[in-house]
Parts: C-alpha cells; structure tokens; sequence
C-alpha cells in the first residue's frame, strides 16, 4: 500500500504500517482514516501476522491526530459522527487484533495521534517526544475511544487532569503514568520496536495470541469470566506440538 499509509509485512510475519504524511506531521486526513478502517480488520484475518508495528514517517510525529486543515472542510454535526465512528470503530479493532500491537512513538502523538498510542498494547516513546490529549484546545473530547483507554490505564482522576490540561507530556511523564512502555534514544523507536516485533515472532503463535486473548478478557469481561478464559487457553497449548518438543528438550538436556 502506497501514499499516506504504508503498509510492509516481512516474511517472518512482522507487519510495520506507517502513518505517511510528514508534510502535515502525519496527520490523518479523511481518506487516510478511511485506508486505516480498512487495513485493520483485514489484519485481523491474516495468520501470517505474528505482530504489528506502528510508526511515523520522518522525524517530527508519530501521528498528530486529525488534519485540521482537510477536516475543516467537514463543520456538520454530521461529519463528526461519521469520523468518530470511522475512527472508533478502526482503533476498537486495532486494540482486539489477536497479536501484540506495538506503537514506535518517534515523535508528536497529539489529539488523535495519542488515541491512536493508546489503543496499541505497547508504546516505545524516543527520549525528545510529546504526548498530548490536547483535544479540549480545539473544543472537543476524544472521539475515538481514547478517553476511556487512558482512564483504565492512568485511573479516573489523572484522566481528568491530563484531558483537562490538555498539555504535552513528556517521555519521562508518559513511562512514570503507565502510558509508556520504555523510554529510547532519539532515532531507535522503529528499530527497537522491530526488534521485539522479532522477539514475538520466535514465540509459538498460538502462545502469543492466548497472551493477548487472556489480557484482553481482564479488560473486557468481569473477573470470574476472564479467569475462566484464562483456564480454557490453557489446555490446547499444553497438548501443543510446541509445549511437546519444549517438554522433550528439556528432558534430554537433564539427561547425564
């Protein structure tokens, strides 16, 4: 996939989509959210895909939320409406992808971008980057379901002091909130985001998806239910060909 929206999956099945407009500091114009709603759910399908990666193009943002410019063309109670659900809808499926989703934040997440992050189940944050829910600066709230990601991960009252704010945060603040994974050098988020891409791709692929399957059961069902899904990902792997030979190597490296 070519234009405002690369798409790559290597062959070890590590797929890496790329928010492509650096002359707008990669900001999601109509289209592009359209390429995305689209791209995800066939993600979803795709076996091959043992974990994805995004990132931005250039040096300057990860993803700085809705063209204002282009959007500004769409004022209609309307229009909003149907980009909050286009949106909405797109990063629900991100975040319920059967493998880990790892954000490269090489640089601003701002408004959209940072509800893009949040819906990603790991953030690798480069030391000089900002984040902001700096939604309320243009008169609104997130549309995209970041509001509710950011209060089950930083708790009700930070979420209302940071949406409230509404100011950039730093890498320092973002790993001391939860909302970063690790903090790494300017110019490695791609890189090292790739190479724990790498480091997944080695893991049986039914372990990896039972993984995120039972987190995802601890956000999504009650405790009883989620504790039930825990117990039942858990049979199938342990008659698995991959628990087998692990069982049998070790035995044979016990042997005198």
């Amino acid at each position: 996939m070519a234009g405002s929206l690369l798409f790559d999956l290597s062959p070890e099945g590590i797929a890496t989509l790329t928010f492509n407009r650096p002359q707008a500091h990669n900001a999601l114009d109509l289209e592009t959210m359209r390429q995305f709603a689209g791209l995800i759910p066939q993600l979803a399908r795709d076996s091959r895909v043992r974990a994805l990666v995004l990132t931005g193009a250039g040096r300057s943002a990860f993803c700085s939320g809705g063209d204002v410019v282009e959007l500004s063309q769409y004022p209609l109670m309307e229009d909003g409406a149907y980009m909050s659900g286009l949106m909405s809808e797109a990063l629900l499926a991100l975040e319920r992808l059967p493998v880990p989703v790892i954000a490269a934040i090489n640089g601003y997440a701002l408004g959209g971008g940072s509800e893009i992050a949040v819906a990603c189940d790991l953030r690798l944050v480069e030391e000089q980057i900002r984040m902001g829910f700096v939604q309320a600066r243009l008169g609104l709230t997130p549309g995209w379901g970041g509001g509710q990601r950011l209060m089950r991960l930083v708790g009700y009252a930070r979420a209302m002091e940071i949406l409230l704010e509404a100011r950039l945060l730093t890498a320092e603040e973002l790993l001391r909130l939860g909302l970063a994974s690790r903090i790494v050098p300017a110019g490695q988020a791609l890189p090292q985001a790739l190479a724990f891409a790498q480091q997944v791709a080695q893991l049986p692929p039914g372990v990896v998806r039972a993984i995120k399957t039972l987190l995802q059961a601890g956000i999504r069902e009650s405790y009883e239910q989620a504790l039930q899904t825990e117990r039942a990902v858990f049979p199938p792997l342990w008659a698995s060909d991959a628990h087998v030979r692990a069982v049998e190597k070790f035995l044979n490296r016990e042997k005198p």
